[in-house]
């Protein structure tokens, strides 16, 4: 996903369900990425954590019947955090919708932004505070 991908920039709708916002712990890294790659008037559809839920970032691992997998960061993006996320990556949310139990968000950047889709986030600052959890997530972290 951050590496080269084809159409960048031309992309009409991105689709990040299951809860994929959440991987490597980063909603706000994978959003500037996904806005990239997004065309005029394209649209991000994030599947999200129901109202009422936290967003949050917790360790988790894959386990199969032959091998348990290393810890990594996973983040939740609830459906009342959807707002704030996308405002601190210059763009909006546009629709919320429940659908078979599931909660999704639509997202658009404003066709006057002045941001660039890389600028959103909260730049050292959050990245500092994601080191800290992740070495003490690593260190709490059973297994």
């Amino acid at each position: 996903m951050f590496g080269r991908v084809p159409g960048a920039g031309r992309w009409r709708t991105i689709l990040l369900a299951a809860g994929n916002i959440g991987i490597g712990g980063d909603p706000a890294a994978l959003l500037r990425r996904v806005l990239r790659l997004l065309g005029p008037g394209g649209q991000v559809l994030i599947e999200v954590d129901p109202p009422g839920t936290s967003s949050r970032t917790e360790p988790m691992r894959l386990r199969s019947a032959r091998a348990i997998g290393d810890w990594f960061p996973w983040a939740h993006v609830s459906t009342d955090g959807a707002d704030a996320l996308a405002a601190s990556c210059d763009a909006a949310v546009t629709e919320r919708r429940e659908e078979a139990d599931r909660w999704f968000v639509a997202l658009h950047r404003p066709a006057t932004s002045t941001t660039l889709p890389g600028e959103c986030g909260g730049g050292e600052q959050d990245t500092a505070r994601r080191g800290r959890h992740q070495q003490r997530s690593r260190r709490d972290s059973p297994g």
